[in-house]
This record gives C-alpha cells, sequence and structure tokens, in this order.
C-alpha cells in the first residue's frame, strides 16, 4: 500500500490571500488596534490633538502588527526576538564563577621496571613546557629538506 508523505510541513499555509493565519492575525490586530486608539481620541478631543495622540499611541500598534507579521530576525519570526527581549528584562542576570580546585585533572600512572618512561625527556632534550615543545617541533618541521 502507498501513502502520501506530506513534504513541507514547515512551511504555513496561506489561508487569507498571500497572508498565512498568524500574519494575518498580527496585521488585523495591529491595524485593529491603531483604528482603535483614533476612534477613541478622535471621539475625546477632536481637532489635531487627536491626530498627534494617535501617532504617539496608535501608529507604534500598527508597526508592530508590521513587524510581527512581516519582519523576520536571523530567519525567525519576530516574536521570538520580543520574547527574548521580554525575558532578558524579567529574569535575573547576575553571574558568579568560584574555582573549585586549583587543579583540573592530575592522572597517577602506576609504573613497572618493564614499561619504559614515554617522555619528552627520553629524547635527549630537556623540554620545560608544552610551548617549547611545540615550537622545537614547529622548527625541525621548517628545517626538514623536502
Amino acid at each position: 500500500m502507498r501513502f502520501d508523505v506530506p513534504q513541507f510541513i514547515e512551511i504555513e499555509d496561506k489561508i487569507f490571500g498571500p497572508f498565512t493565519w498568524r500574519q494575518f492575525v498580527y496585521l488585523g490586530g495591529g491595524v485593529g488596534g491603531a483604528i482603535g486608539v483614533f476612534l477613541f481620541f478622535s471621539m475625546l478631543i477632536p481637532g489635531i490633538m487627536a491626530w498627534i495622540l494617535f501617532a504617539i499611541f496608535g501608529l507604534p500598534l500598527a508597526v508592530l502588527g508590521l513587524a510581527l507579521s512581516f519582519f523576520p530576525i536571523n530567519s525567525r519570526p519576530f516574536i521570538f526576538f520580543l520574547e527574548a527581549i521580554w525575558n532578558y528584562l524579567t529574569n535575573s542576570r547576575l553571574y558568579l564563577w568560584r574555582r573549585k580546585a586549583n587543579i583540573v585533572y592530575k592522572a597517577r600512572v602506576a609504573r613497572t621496571k618493564d614499561t619504559p618512561s614515554v617522555t619528552p625527556t627520553n629524547r635527549g632534550t630537556n623540554y620545560k613546557s608544552i610551548t617549547s615543545l611545540t615550537r622545537s617541533l614547529e622548527l625541525q618541521a621548517l628545517q626538514k629538506p623536502d
């Protein structure tokens, strides 16, 4: 029996013309809120003052609705960006670091007389640190003829 496997499941369906359901709700809410603010202020205060208050309170609602509908940040919806801002502003940001021990790791290997020691001192050169060992190996590689 054959079954159809759905593809492109990450892409939302277009429901209202070129808009998805989420875009339509964000756009409708932002523009509807802006119109509501304009009607409220025009009934309270007629004249130019209603337009000024609409520009202060209503236009940011419409811009927020547009941003939520169409403006992705790093290929993610704008709502995730707003959520990250909200979490940053409301959560505490006190980070403390304390060193628990001076030595991170110290291995102890039991040696017998039969097992040879595999340290850089067997080569005839006394390496005091890993940087001197690295430098000497780099010099040997540079001086090696091809």
